[in-house]
C-alpha cells in the first residue's frame, strides 16, 4: 500500500469521527464546497512557494495539496484508484493530443 493509499484510508476512517476531535472530520462535515476551497487555498500556497523560489515550502505545501485533494475526493466519494486509473489511461498520450480529444 502506498503512502497516498494509506492516507486515503485514514481520511475514509475519519469521515465518521467527531469533528471536534479530527481536522479531517471537521472539513468533511462542512461539505464538499469547503473541502474544495481548502484545496484551492493550498494549491495557491504551493504556487506562491514556486514564485518565491522556496523549495522547502513547496515540498511542505505540496503535501498539504495532496492531503486536501484526497479530502475533497472523499467528500465526493471519488476513490483515488479512479483518479489513478484515469492517469494510467492517459499514459503515453501526448498532452496536446489528449486536450484536443476533449473538444
Amino acid at each position: 500500500m502506498t503512502t497516498l493509499e494509506r492516507l486515503e484510508a485514514t481520511i475514509a476512517a475519519r469521515k465518521s469521527a467527531d469533528p471536534d476531535s479530527s481536522w479531517t472530520a471537521k472539513l468533511l462535515s462542512k461539505g464538499a464546497q469547503k473541502c474544495a476551497q481548502k484545496f484551492g487555498e493550498e494549491a495557491i500556497e504551493a504556487c506562491m512557494a514556486v514564485a518565491k523560489d522556496d523549495r522547502q515550502n513547496l515540498v511542505y505545501e505540496s503535501a498539504d495539496v495532496l492531503y486536501h485533494l484526497l479530502v475533497m475526493l472523499a467528500a465526493k466519494d471519488v476513490p483515488l484508484a479512479e483518479v489513478l486509473a484515469e492517469l494510467e489511461r492517459r499514459e503515453g498520450t501526448s498532452g496536446i493530443a489528449e486536450k484536443a480529444a476533449r473538444r
